[in-house]
């Protein structure tokens, strides 16, 4: 399973780090607004990096039931939480 993997975890860590790392870099020395644009930018962060780990979830979760994942990117970038309900909809319906 992709979303378990280690590699998955140490590189989106990593990459939060250095991200975070450079936004304090970019928000010393600035008065208020500069907070604001701190927390932007650590709140969009996060998203970023949880729509990654979702979508590794989604392929790995119709990796698993042999579906095909790439044809719910699209929707995804547009709308990931309307496509992520509607993907977990699909896959738990009932085949006859």
């Amino acid at each position: 399973m992709y979303v378990w993997s280690k590699r998955i975890v140490i590189t989106l860590l990593v990459v939060f780090a250095l991200l975070e790392l450079l936004f304090w870099m970019a928000a010393s020395g600035e008065e208020v607004s500069g907070l604001t644009t701190r927390t932007t930018h650590w709140l969009l962060l996060n998203y970023f990096l949880l729509l990654i780990w979702i979508f590794v979830w989604m392929f790995d979760q119709a990796r698993v039931r042999g579906r095909n994942v790439w044809i719910w990117l699209p929707p995804f970038v547009v709308a990931p939480l309307p496509t992520l309900v509607v993907f977990i909809l699909v896959l738990q319906r009932r085949l006859a």
